[in-house]
């Protein structure tokens, strides 16, 4: 490990010490967490079904942005429950225009993942079904089975007090959702200057409109921004070395980091436009078997993170409209080269700076690092048993295995300069930005009482 490295683990770890995030409370306290008893496999199931839809076998036909979907049915899910976690309070009055929450009846007795699973069978019906996606029999059928299961477990009485209390929960999440839009302009223009991103293909921009969406947390965004690079052709300014890295990798190329590119890839096959994540949330139920109180704060308090990283990374795309590498090598590296220089991945239909992988991931560590240790092993298996011919056939990227979070957001920022899309420093800044974004919303957002 170099000194960089050893520097940014510490700091990590001390940022977290200074905005620390909640955790459920001991079974001892009182009154009692009624949650705690519960394990979170109702969680998992609804991300099972979901994941079966978000996976693709090629190409990427979303229009839309799986973190969001993430966010809002993470708050369904932890309002859900939230009455059965004495020691917690509700996000209404914090998240950006949430509205309140329905009320339980005083005394009668609730049974939690009951509430859940309404809540999760409606957010996923509500967002998913306006998608090419959806697998209305796969919906239908594990709503069923919960609940003949649940309406077994504690009876009929109990179990449409639960689902009722949970649906209403989610109708509420889903028409407070339709209104975070509001404020997206209809027309986008590139600024003048040297070193502006134009689209490869000439297709028109993808998702020029997802960073004016509205935040879930008010200020989430605030001085998270560092500048990018000014554009030079000077072989000894930091662009043209930050873009001659991006060249030479690719000329030499390992058989780890074409692994690592395509691990990360998420497209053909994948879960595209960050919906690995949600994959990832679904593997740490798996992993670290969290009770559903920890599971619901976890769920809700990485989507909100999430979704707003997103916001911040593709508002910072737009504002600065910086080039991709592919760009400036073809130009200034290797102008006379036939065939064109071509990345190891294709280049997405977006500009460079910052890194979206970059921010997505930092963003996404620092709120499970806080919830499930910084030493806190993990293995990624989203693409175990799916093979890609990376140049010599068809091989199983397999799984990929990390020593903490940390060192895997560390790992999938990297991956986009394996890929030759994105440059270091792009890399390198959309991790402050991710790991700011979740800082801020650390110091903002309050579960506990």
């Amino acid at each position: 490990m170099n000194n960089y490295s050893i520097i940014k683990k510490y700091y990590f770890i001390f940022l977290l010490a200074l905005f620390p995030f909640p955790v459920a409370c001991d079974e001892g306290d009182s009154p009692r967490n009624e949650t705690q008893s519960h394990s979170a496999d109702v969680v998992k199931q609804w991300l099972d079904v979901q994941t079966g839809m978000l996976y693709i076998p090629s190409g990427n036909p979303f229009g839309f942005n799986p973190s969001r979907y993430m966010a809002y049915t993470g708050v369904a899910l932890y309002e859900s429950v939230l009455p059965g976690m004495p020691a917690y309070q509700t996000l209404h009055g914090q998240l950006t225009q949430m509205p309140e929450m329905p009320a339980i009846e005083a005394g009668a007795e609730y049974h939690w993942p009951a509430a859940a699973h309404a809540a999760l069978a409606g957010m996923t019906k509500s967002f998913f079904s306006e998608t090419s996606a959806y697998n209305g029999e796969a919906v239908t059928a594990l709503e069923n089975k919960l609940n003949e299961q649940f309406m077994t477990e504690v009876g009929d009485a109990i179990f449409q007090r639960s689902s009722s209390f949970g649906t209403e929960v989610a109708k509420r999440i889903f028409e407070w959702s339709k209104t975070d839009k509001a404020g997206w302009p209809t027309t986008f223009t590139a600024p003048p200057g040297e070193g502006i991103w134009a689209p490869e293909t000439g297709a028109p921009p993808a998702n020029p409109y997802w960073g004016y969406s509205r935040t879930m947390v008010a200020g989430s965004l605030n001085n998270t921004v560092s500048p990018p690079l000014p554009y030079s052709t000077d072989p000894s300014s930091a662009y043209y070395k930050n873009m001659r890295e991006v060249y030479d990798v690719s000329k030499n190329l390992t058989h780890e980091q074409k692994v690592i590119a395509a691990y990360f890839n998420d497209s053909s096959p994948g879960y595209p436009a960050g919906s690995h994540y949600i994959s990832i949330l679904k593997q740490v139920i798996e992993q670290f078997e969290p009770k559903l109180d920890k599971i619901a704060v976890s769920y809700a308090q990485t989507g909100i993170t999430l979704f707003d990283a997103s916001v911040g990374s593709f508002k910072t795309k737009y504002e600065f409209w910086k080039e991709r590498p592919f760009a400036f090598i073809r130009t200034v590296l290797d102008p006379e080269a036939d065939p064109k220089w071509k990345p190891f991945l294709p280049t997405p239909n977006f500009p460079d700076f910052p890194s979206n992988h970059a921010i997505f991931s930092t963003s996404v560590a620092y709120v499970l690092t806080a919830h499930y240790g910084s030493q806190a092993p993990f293995t990624d298996a989203a693409y175990e048993g799916i093979k890609v011919d990376l140049g010599n056939g068809p091989e199983n990227l397999g799984s990929r295995h990390y020593d903490s979070f940390e060192a895997m957001a560390d790992e999938i920022s990297m991956s986009r300069l394996y890929g030759g899309i994105h440059y270091r420093y792009s890399c390198e800044e959309g991790q402050n930005q991710g790991r700011l974004i979740a800082q801020n919303i650390a110091t903002t957002l309050k579960f506990l009482k």
